[in-house]
């Protein structure tokens, strides 16, 4: 049994850092796990998909659901309905990068949600299959956070796993876990919009979303039952994404 597990934080979209973090990982040791968001932006969303499919069929691999994830499916499910949230969102960038520069402008909606599905049969279910959390020792580990409102943290609903911000971070943790998130950007979450480090509170949170694609950091955090064993942390020097949609 693997007494560590290996978390990358959220990707989007840049591979090169995603390769990078990921030299780090001792496979026969830790296990890995990704906690979402992995294209949308960034320098080649399609290749992250791909190379994180196949982490979990060859490696063992845990990918958590992000809210770009679930904004993907729901453009493949209902393409015309959603198009628009998913390319402000960012979503153009993942397109393309499966497609090439400038489908938006030959093809509709529905048309491209067709390429993608008949050019590339793993992407549904591989998103259908992402899970909504993961419990490991005392760590629970989800995208965007739990509702600790509730009286059992469980009891969150589906969009909250992968959607919520206040109401998680802004709210006292007495679930007698470490909860560990992506979404929020510690730039944000540290009140500075600079500060890509960890976030770490003393309740029981931990941010790992160093906001990469901004300009910040992508991090891999090694844990242990007892706590952080080490972070590593690539700043981004190279491509930052230029807010195209």
């Amino acid at each position: 049994m693997k007494t560590q597990l290996f978390v990358v934080g959220d990707v989007h979209g840049q591979f090169s850092m995603f390769e990078e973090v990921l030299s780090h990982w001792n496979e026969e040791e830790q296990q890995l796990l990704l906690i979402g968001d992995l294209g949308d932006r960034g320098e080649n969303p399609k290749a992250c998909f791909e190379l994180a499919d196949r982490l979990i069929r060859e490696k063992g691999a845990i990918s958590l659901k992000g809210n770009h994830e679930d904004m993907l499916l729901q453009f493949l499910n209902h393409p015309e309905e959603n198009y628009a949230l998913y390319r402000m969102n960012g979503g153009m960038k993942t397109i393309q990068s499966f497609l090439h520069a400038g489908a938006h402008e030959e093809y509709s909606p529905t048309e491209m949600a067709l390429m993608l599905e008949s050019r590339y049969p793993f992407l549904r279910p591989f998103l259908e299959n992402l899970t909504l959390y993961y419990e490991w020792e005392n760590y629970v580990f989800a995208h965007a956070g739990v509702d600790l409102s509730k009286r059992n943290w469980r009891n969150t609903s589906d969009q909250d796993f992968v959607w919520i911000r206040e109401g998680f971070y802004d709210r006292q943790n007495r679930t007698g876990k470490t909860i560990v998130f992506g979404h929020t950007i510690t730039p944000m979450l540290h009140g500075d919009n600079r500060t890509s480090d960890l976030w770490i509170t003393d309740d029981g949170k931990i941010g790992i979303d160093g906001g990469a694609v901004y300009g910040g950091s992508l991090h891999g955090v090694i844990f242990d039952k007892n706590g952080i064993v080490r972070d590593i942390q690539l700043k981004n020097t190279g491509y930052v994404w230029d807010g195209s949609i």
